[in-house]
């Protein structure tokens, strides 16, 4: 098919890009001479688009082929376009499931090892990149190249998390989890402040293999911090029964909201809502793996509730190390700072992987979506400085206002990668919007 192309580039974040994007189902072919490769544009911000008008930028989502599969093993290949919406559509109901899931399934298998995801399971399982074997890529240089963990070990590691900025992934090998059933045995908590939410999440951590919570982030003194924690596990047969869970219809978000839709009132009136609905203090329920691992894909396109200003999610990682306290103090300093959003999400993080740029590192991961405003440069600033003083870092994924000063004070690894890209990209041929601003690549 010959390549085709589309009109604009937008992150989910809804950040505009000049340039047009390349699609084709010859994914090989494409990538030659292109300096990006995206795949269903998912990053909030702007590692997955061009930093100028005539970059030649790549779109994977037509190279969706399944190349191989062992069910004896759950060994799976497949071409980087392949999505997790299709893997859980066509494998979920033969009880396979992908090692791990970031929160929404509209992504592709190059985009999760490019941002290394991690999900609801990174206490037990670690990242995507955890569980990949091999991957096919073409490298800036045009030359095609397979690497793994005990083949051309150094381009994989800069690879996972690497934010495509190592080459372009063409096809990819992972290993899948097996699964008793279609369903989750789920074990939810209302918790009335961030010090009983850390506590509850470190008595979950041991006895689930998922766990996450929803953080009011507006309400402040002694009830800061309230949410509601979930744990879940995959449900056995005997507790399943036979019956699945019936796929789901998603809504559509039709029209942009106004801008000021998105207020401290709206969120505190939504907030308070949400909070007070889990009626009893505990609860134990099956639920099916769609409202459990991706609750806002039950909505298409609700990037457009914050209206057509876009926003921006504030992703870091507090370590273990640095204690409950400075957990406190970040979401005191949060709530202080505004940028009011209905999502707040605190997750537990295992140890640091492979990855020379993956994100999580042990501790507790804090997200928050923010309307973006004239205050939101002065927010991420002073979130950063807080995060660099406790020894923790942000998620590029979800990045967009990072000043590049920050990110290196925050990256202690960041050595390691820029000698590995200067190995198999002296030139800089592969950019993006963001590595320009955070790399200082040139355009």
């Amino acid at each position: 098919m010959d390549p085709r192309t589309t009109p604009t580039l937008t992150g989910w974040g809804r950040l505009p890009a000049p340039g047009v994007e390349r699609l084709s189902e010859d994914l090989e072919r494409i990538t030659r001479g292109a300096v990006l490769t995206r795949g269903l544009g998912r990053s909030y911000g702007d590692s997955s688009l061009p930093a100028k008008g005539d970059d030649l930028v790549v779109g994977s989502r037509m190279a969706d082929r399944i190349l191989g599969f062992d069910p004896a093993t759950g060994v799976l290949r497949a071409e980087a376009g392949f999505s997790l919406f299709e893997l859980n559509r066509l494998f979920m109901p033969h009880g396979w499931f992908s090692p791990v899931t970031p929160g929404t399934k509209f992504v592709t298998l190059g985009g999760m090892v490019a941002s290394d995801v991690h999900g609801k399971n990174h206490h037990v399982e670690g990242c995507f990149g955890a569980h990949v074997r091999s991957l096919r890529m073409r490298l800036a240089d045009d030359s095609i190249v397979e690497c793994g963990p005990e083949q051309e070990t150094e381009l994989f590691h800069a690879t996972l998390g690497g934010m495509g900025l190592t080459g372009h992934i063409l096809e990819v090998e992972f290993v899948l989890a097996r699964i008793p059933t279609r369903w989750i045995h789920m074990e939810s908590e209302r918790v009335g402040s961030i010090d009983e939410f850390l506590a509850a999440l470190g008595r979950a951590a041991p006895a689930f293999p998922m766990t996450m919570g929803w953080i009011d982030c507006l309400h402040r003194g002694r009830a800061m911090g309230r949410g509601i924690l979930m744990a879940g596990r995959w449900a056995e047969a005997s507790e399943a029964g036979e019956r699945g869970p019936r796929d789901p219809r998603p809504l559509v978000m039709p029209v942009d909201l106004p801008n000021l839709a998105i207020n401290d009132l709206t969120v505190a009136a939504f907030n308070t809502l949400f909070y007070w609905k889990h009626l009893r203090r505990r609860a134990t329920t099956l639920i099916a793996p769609d409202p459990f691992f991706y609750p806002l894909d039950a909505i298409l396109q609700w990037n457009r509730v914050y209206g057509p200003r876009g926003f921006t999610q504030y992703q870091c990682v507090i370590p273990r190390a640095a204690g409950a306290p400075a957990v406190r103090e970040f979401m005191d300093l949060l709530t202080k700072l505004g940028g009011a959003s209905p999502l707040c999400v605190i997750k537990d993080c295992g140890p640091e992987g492979k990855g020379l740029l993956s994100f999580p590192l042990e501790g507790t991961s804090i997200a928050v979506d923010m309307a973006v405003s004239a205050e939101i440069q002065r927010i991420v600033d002073r979130l950063n400085e807080f995060v660099i003083a406790a020894g923790g870092r942000i998620y590029l994924t979800k990045d967009r206002f990072t000043r590049p000063e920050h990110f290196r004070a925050m990256e202690p690894r960041l050595e390691r990668f820029l000698a590995a890209r200067e190995k198999y990209d002296p030139h800089r041929r592969l950019r993006s919007g963001q590595s320009v601003r955070l790399l200082g690549d040139v355009v």
